[in-house]
């Protein structure tokens, strides 16, 4: 079959700069932490995927967010009745007129939803409920998510609405169904923590309208999510000082610094039995690798030990900048030392036992003084700011450390 060369206007193509340039101007939700993360707020004819575990918070969140939205918005549910939403609602305290609500699996209902109600924002939950009638495979299955994003994004663009599809993950945390959906939707949002504990983070995993560089953290309470301004405080509020096995490090996610609290505990096993390697918020891979640097640079034996180690709030801990805090939390559970309690602790620990520099240093530091601490243990060769109350305190091998914090 013979293939068209013609080319119409929309393919033919131009020198960069003599493509027409358009501005997409956010607006808005009325949740700072959520504008925080979408660098700004929701762009029209935008498409952005909410992802989360069952249970942490999605739709709670997004029902706030329909509430708060200064137009007019429709929030579809195809999992629940909209009585069930209704009572939610109530309990949360949405109950603008604005707000419109449907309960909805079918593609074409809630289109025609659309065309009835005009809103400027539709909340779909969830991507993988709803079905397209003309095909022939049911919800949730890979073509039918397919075929309900394509269409849901075809009709943001030629409506100009933004549209959030909230999407479930799954047992590996990946989210369920096509890996296309990552792909043609705009943004991509992860919605992350732990149901044992309030806290929750929101950050952008795909974001073509901004950075993707933004930590959002809500507290989940009876009246719904609730923005947490200062989470150092609050992650640090029944820290008990004078503790072995306690180490506070100033972390960083995107731009935001914060103020955890590491725990470690150790105790001996009999001849013969294997011990155990736990970690909640640390990679076990992480644990393993940092164990093995501490045994043979520091020569503190952990063969006969069980380990524990977690991060208190259930926040999860990726920076490297905080193997210093993990390593001294390990040594301190497995000597029955504490680490002095006015001692904060960051940098990355090599193979060989040496403290690298960590990124965003001056930000992680003045968040530390700002917290009441006044030592800030760091790689020596780092550059900090001057600290008014605080001091800083430096250390070029792992060894080192040691001797300074126990």
């Amino acid at each position: 079959m013979a293939v068209s060369r013609s080319l119409n206007a929309a393919s033919e193509p131009l020198p960069i700069m003599n493509v027409a340039h358009t501005s997409a101007a956010a607006t808005p939700t009325g949740i700072s932490e959520f504008d925080r993360v979408l660098d700004g707020g929701l762009v029209p004819g935008s498409v952005t995927l909410v992802s989360g575990e069952p249970g942490i918070g999605k739709s709670t969140l997004l029902l706030q967010l329909v509430g708060s939205w200064s137009h007019t918005s429709l929030y579809v549910s195809a999992e629940e009745s909209a009585q069930q939403v209704r009572l939610r609602a109530e309990r949360i305290g949405v109950t603008g007129d604005h707000t419109y609500l449907v309960s909805a699996m079918s593609l074409g209902d809630i289109v025609a939803a659309v065309d009835k109600v005009k809103p400027s924002l539709v909340v779909v939950d969830s991507v993988q409920t709803i079905a397209d009638e003309s095909v022939e495979s049911a919800p949730g299955s890979v073509t039918q998510v397919r075929e309900c994003a394509f269409r849901l994004v075809q009709e943001a663009k030629a409506r100009n609405v933004a549209v959030i599809l909230v999407g479930h993950v799954t047992k590996d945390g990946n989210i369920a169904g096509p890996r296309l959906l990552e792909h043609v939707v705009d943004t991509v949002i992860s919605f992350e923590g732990d149901r044992l504990h309030p806290l929750r983070m929101v950050r952008a995993v795909k974001h073509r309208f901004g950075t993707t560089n933004e930590l959002g953290l809500f507290e989940m309470t009876d009246r719904g999510l609730v923005g947490v301004p200062d989470a150092s405080n609050m992650l640090l509020a029944d820290r008990q000082q004078g503790v072995a096995g306690s180490v506070v490090v100033p972390t960083i996610d995107g731009q935001r610094p914060l103020l955890v609290e590491v725990q470690a505990l150790t105790t001996k096993v009999a001849t013969g039995i294997t011990p155990r390697r736990s970690a909640q918020g640390v990679e076990s891979s992480r644990l393993a690798m940092l164990l093995a640097v501490l045994e043979r640079r520091a020569k503190i034996p952990f063969a006969s030990l069980e380990v524990y180690a977690s991060v208190v709030g259930g926040v999860r801990l990726n920076d490297p900048g905080s193997d210093l805090a993990v390593c001294l939390a390990l040594a301190s559970a497995a000597l029955d030392t504490p680490v002095h309690s006015d001692m904060v602790a960051l940098g990355e620990v090599g193979l060989g036992g040496e403290i690298r520099h960590v990124t965003h240093l001056e930000r992680r530091v003045i968040e530390a003084e700002r917290m009441g601490f006044r030592q800030v243990l760091i790689p020596t060769n780092s550059k900090a700011p001057e600290l008014r109350r605080a001091t800083l305190v430096r250390a070029a091998t792992l060894s080192d450390a040691l001797s300074l914090a126990l």
